[in-house]
């Protein structure tokens, strides 16, 4: 499992819980997802894992170095 540290701000914590998802659950997926991808979007890393209510989601972030990452984005799909 790789190690990473989160920059978090109250506006993206904020944004996460607009769509029911902690900071604890958007480490734990980014840390250990079920599959990884690029957001169609944006074009940043995407991990893809379940909340611990059994949602399948994906937690849109951007690797600032090797091991900080900024959280962007989460939300069930």
């Amino acid at each position: 499992m790789p190690y990473f540290e989160f920059l978090w701000s109250e506006e993206t914590i904020d944004h996460l819980a607009e769509h029911d998802v902690s900071q604890d659950e958007f480490e734990r997926i980014v840390q250990s997802p079920v599959s990884t991808s690029e957001s169609y979007s944006s074009g940043l890393p995407a991990a893809f894992g379940y909340t611990d209510d059994g949602r399948f989601v994906i937690c849109v972030f951007e690797h600032l170095d090797s091991v900080l990452v900024l959280p962007v984005t989460a939300y069930e799909i």
